[in-house]
């Protein structure tokens, strides 16, 4: 297995790192718009299983030209998006399969876009899945932990927690703390305002996908591990346009503890425009406001140090237990800031996101996950895969009874 790494920012390099301890691959190529970002990842690892290279990630064919040279057969694409289309693109061009922690863009429905849904997150890739499969490839989309790892405890609690499910409801929070800044997100801001401001997006069995507006539905949700209750809204992601097309449920939900002053940033910057990424001129030049707002804050991938705290992904699951009785779990991974930064140098959120495609890749490469087409993480068995995360990477996760709720 040859791997390009589309991405040297903090996901892309702790994915680099975790894959340096593992191997199950001949080589790693990690590429990024910025090569001496890249360099620095590499040098970092210095280990001769990892190349440098400059990529244009905007550019399909760019993309293509990377993977001939290099002899890659799987790509790892851990940029904004917004690079989405070319990379997936330009992997299928040079005859590599593809995997992504976020898949292609969606559109608000033109009329009535807090009810009905436009164009869904993925269905540039899924419109596209027919022709994967004919040339024998796979794109795996939507490994990174949420959606990825979330949608693993999905598929795990259909195979062997319940008869039937009601509700799979991924539910985010975290008690992060960022010492020294009043708004430092941790995760890139450009994705943040995409998922957060669009319409999200809810999935029922009667009713199809339909969406609601944003910051909707607000419920707490008690988070394991001391991190307490945290109020969840609706947010619009990608597990709610995966899970149903593989498991039987009645409803499918995504919620994310992003609390009342994070929420009141994001809508500012809408009612300023400032979400906006078509470019505006200013002075001479025509600047995307969106980058703009990315360029004035922190890379969230310098955070490490000032961060403290426990951030928590997970899944929700209502319906009957194996046994007839009605059921109700949450199952959960946690990952402690300080634990990542000292274990990879990494902060918490990165970290959580970038072991996840390094865990699919291990399965792919040994043949434990197999396909071709246009899948999600759910479409694949999750025992070898929880069973890599505890045995490979060291990694616990939890699953929590809960009483069941009345309906």
């Amino acid at each position: 297995m040859r791997i390009l790494i589309v991405g040297a920012g903090g996901v892309g390099s702790s994915a680099a790192l975790i894959a340096a301890r593992r191997d199950f691959y001949e080589h790693i190529v990690v590429a990024d718009y910025d090569y001496d970002r890249a360099r620095t990842v590499v040098d970092r690892l210095d280990s001769d299983r990892f190349t440098a290279a400059q990529v244009d990630a905007s550019n399909a064919e760019d993309v293509a030209d990377l993977c001939r040279t290099h002899k890659i057969s799987h790509v790892l694409n851990v940029v904004d998006p917004r690079f989405v289309t070319s990379i997936f693109d330009g992997a299928f061009a040079a005859g590599a399969n593809y995997l992504d922690t976020a898949m292609s863009l969606s559109a608000p429905h033109a009329e009535d876009p807090y009810a009905e849904v436009g164009v869904k997150l993925g269905d540039y890739q899924f419109d596209r899945s027919q022709q994967w499969q004919d040339a024998g490839l796979l794109a795996l989309c939507g490994i990174g932990v949420e959606p990825g790892l979330a949608d693993v405890f999905a598929r795990y609690a259909s195979d062997h927690l319940f008869s039937s499910i009601d509700e799979i409801g991924i539910r985010d929070g975290a008690n992060l703390i960022v010492a020294g800044y009043d708004f430092a997100p941790s995760f890139s801001i450009w994705t943040t305002i995409e998922e957060c401001l669009n319409p999200p997006v809810v999935w029922e069995r009667d009713r199809g996908w339909f969406t609601t507006p944003p910051f909707s539905e607000p419920e707490v949700f008690d988070f394991p591990e001391g991190i307490g209750p945290v109020e969840c809204v609706n947010v619009e992601h990608e597990e709610v346009l995966l899970v149903p097309r593989w498991i039987e449920c009645n409803r499918v939900t995504f919620k994310y503890g992003l609390g009342d002053e994070f929420i009141e940033v994001l809508q500012t910057l809408h009612k300023l425009g400032l979400d906006r990424t078509d470019p505006v001129q200013v002075g001479g030049n025509h600047v995307s406001p969106r980058d703009v707002v990315a360029a004035c804050l922190p890379d969230p991938m310098t955070l490490g140090d000032a961060m403290s705290g426990q951030t928590c992904a997970g899944t929700w699951v209502t319906g009957t237990g194996t046994d007839g009785k009605p059921r109700e779990v949450y199952l959960y991974h946690v990952t402690d800031n300080e634990w990542s930064m000292a274990e990879y140098g990494t902060q918490a959120v990165v970290w959580q996101t970038a072991m996840n495609p390094v865990i699919a890749l291990e399965l792919l490469a040994t043949g434990a996950w197999s396909g071709a087409g246009v899948c999600g993480p759910e479409a694949f068995a999750a025992d070898p895969y929880l069973d890599l995360l505890k045995n490979g990477l060291n990694q616990t996760w939890g699953l929590q009874e809960r009483s069941p709720t009345p309906h």
